[in-house]
């Protein structure tokens, strides 16, 4: 098992799968904050970085009145807004994202802008954007997904409750591959529980899944994730995650997340696959399923729903 450790303060990363060819770099799947930062982009995973098929993820910074041009090339896009609103133009159509003030404060509405496509994302105020990307086939149509239409989702109980934002869950919000979620975990709670995967496909129990995990921790302050191997030689991280990191899971059990008392633990899950069906199907891990049945038995977490959507006026299209 991998650990990570702070060394004088300094948040590295010692997540790393030894690559078992000699001479090739380690693979890395636990990024801290910065190390996975490209050109204009704060994050920038794409399916070649990460060592897989399909799944990315960018995490764009403008500033005042800044503008950025997305050239989606074969993957389609979500823009979601993490922080602040933004202006999202696309062949002659233009979506007004209000967005929010953090990922904690409210659910955002958010764009989906096909593959093959030219779009244009500006902010006159500024702000922090994610773009859930996954490798597809079909061209569907852009379209502006409304926050009063994301099902948010009271998952678990007891010290297992969380909050889901299901913005772009595979039965929610059509895409081709991608699949995107956002979780928070309250203070002190462990989620991403019990320890589950998606890492092999088996008809009606369980599909393929790459998945990115990204978080952000309220006030500052760490976090813990744990990707235990499900093969061998799989995937082994004990990840201590701040603010801007980054892990990657192509396999293995993953989970918990657990947040630091005191401090809410969010996290952005965009994943994609291989399969026909875009499903989310998973397999809990035999020596922890039981955590599940215990559910109907606790009350959710008082602290829960943190927020809920809210109505709002819808955007503005222009031709």
């Amino acid at each position: 098992m991998t650990t990570d450790h702070p060394d004088q303060g300094q948040h590295q990363d010692q997540g790393q799968h030894r690559d078992q060819n000699q001479g090739r770099e380690p693979r890395r799947f636990h990024l801290p904050s910065g190390s996975a930062a490209r050109g204009v982009y704060a994050v920038d995973i794409d399916p070649e970085g990460a060592g897989w098929g399909r799944s990315a993820l960018r995490v764009l910074e403008l500033e005042p009145g800044g503008v950025h041009p997305l050239v989606t090339g074969d993957s389609e896009w979500i823009v979601l807004p993490l922080a602040g609103g933004c202006t999202v133009r696309i062949a002659g159509e233009t979506f007004e994202l209000r967005g929010r003030k953090s990922v904690f404060s409210g659910v955002s509405d958010f764009a989906y802008v096909p593959r093959d496509a030219r779009a244009e994302i500006s902010s006159g105020a500024g702000g922090r954007f994610a773009l859930a990307g996954a490798k597809c086939e079909r061209r569907l149509p852009a379209r502006y997904g409304p926050a009063p239409e994301v099902p948010v989702e009271l998952r678990g109980s007891g010290t297992c409750s969380r909050q889901v934002n299901n913005f772009a869950a595979a039965d929610t919000f059509d895409c081709d591959r991608l699949i995107a979620v956002e979780v928070l975990t309250p203070g002190g709670n462990w989620s991403s529980y019990p320890p589950h995967k998606h890492d092999e496909h088996v008809p009606g129990e369980e599909c393929e899944l790459e998945e990115i995990y990204y978080f952000e921790v309220q006030d500052g302050g760490l976090g813990y994730h744990r990707v235990s191997p499900s093969r061998d030689g799989g995937t082994d991280v004990l990840a201590e995650v701040r603010g801007g990191d980054v892990v990657l899971i192509p396999d293995g059990w993953h989970g918990p997340s657990i947040a630091p008392p005191g401090r809410t633990l969010y996290y952005l899950n965009v994943m994609a696959g291989p399969g026909e069906e875009r499903a989310w199907l998973i397999r809990d891990h035999p020596d922890h399923r039981w955590i599940r049945d215990t559910w109907p038995d606790e009350p959710i977490d008082a602290r829960l729903p943190l927020y809920t959507a809210h109505p709002s006026p819808g955007p503005e299209v222009t031709p």
